[in-house]
């Protein structure tokens, strides 16, 4: 039973959100760079004080509890409020460790040049960078994992606030000398019959390519037949003559930079995706995200 006059310190809970976050003690401790054991005792005092176990632990494996499931987002929060608190005192709101998903379709494109303007308007924000597809960025937010998702818009995720950032035309790429090279008039039945190449399955720009294709009535020749986990290596496969793909408008300039590749456009009004910023509505840094998509907006690339 949970002792009603018990107040958990934020190491305390720094060492569950770590644990619950990395499933993992040494990489935990490592990243609060506090030793295993202090780590450990942090865990156990919580879950002592609360009556409750938050963790299950083996020699094989680490897992977050029913119960700890249901109390990380507040311990996410708790641990939010605080560093708000220490950043607000010291005049820098968007300051200290901030977890930020990022699909790997804009990843490439967005943080060369985001990063180093982050670190000059923002010097006491240090950033925690992970790429990964859609589904499990938006899981990393609903479980406190993750502070904020830079990801196509809408999710229709539940409990999230979205921010549009800006949009952008997806832009066909073909082999060199392709009949399609150079136009500007495409429309969406022109990807009829051509072997049309894709990211993996999870990459959303994938779905969103695949729902182009039905919105028109389009079926493109072979797709499946060869997919891949990066635009780099989709694009590779067109300049080697496998296909013909759709990539979004700030890939192209990196993507088509070897000179070996063509690419064609669609007539307005284009097909396309909305980038944009996702967080729990729970979170108190509502401004600060808003702060952050405006630094990304005037860093994006053209």
């Amino acid at each position: 039973m949970t002792d009603q006059t018990y107040q958990p310190t934020l190491s305390q809970l720094r060492a569950f959100v770590a644990v619950a976050e990395y499933r993992h003690f040494g990489t935990a401790a490592a990243r609060l760079t506090v030793s295993q054991p202090t780590l450990s005792q942090a865990l156990a005092s919580l879950e002592n004080g609360l009556g409750i176990q938050l963790i299950e632990r083996s020699t094989r494996r680490v897992l977050v509890t029913a119960a700890g499931m249901r109390l990380l987002p507040q311990a996410m929060a708790t641990l939010e409020a605080a560093d708000r608190f220490v950043a607000s005192a010291t005049g820098d709101s968007l300051g200290g460790v901030l977890r930020l998903g990022i699909i790997p379709t804009v990843a490439p494109y967005v943080l060369p040049e985001l990063l180093p303007e982050l670190r000059r308007k923002v010097p006491g924000l240090v950033p925690q960078v992970v790429e990964d597809q859609t589904a499990r960025l938006l899981d990393g937010l609903r479980t406190g994992v993750l502070d904020v998702a830079l990801l196509a818009l809408p999710t229709e995720a539940p409990g999230l606030v979205e921010i549009p950032l800006y949009s952008e035309e997806f832009v066909l790429v073909t082999p060199r000398g392709h009949e399609l090279a150079g136009r500007t008039d495409l429309a969406a039945p022109a990807l009829a019959d051509l072997p049309l190449l894709l990211l993996d399955e999870g990459h959303c720009l994938r779905d969103q390519t695949l729902d182009l294709c039905r919105t028109a009535d389009v079926h493109p020749g072979a797709v499946g037949d060869t997919r891949a986990a990066s635009l780099t290596t989709v694009v590779q496969c067109v300049a080697g003559g496998l296909g013909v793909t759709l990539i979004p408008e700030m890939a192209v300039p990196a993507e088509t930079a070897r000179g070996t590749l063509d690419t064609a456009r669609f007539a307005a009004p284009a097909p396309g995706r909305t980038i944009g910023l996702a967080y729990r509505a729970s979170s108190a840094r509502a401004d600060d995200y808003e702060y952050l998509a405006a630094v990304i907006r005037s860093k994006r690339p053209h």
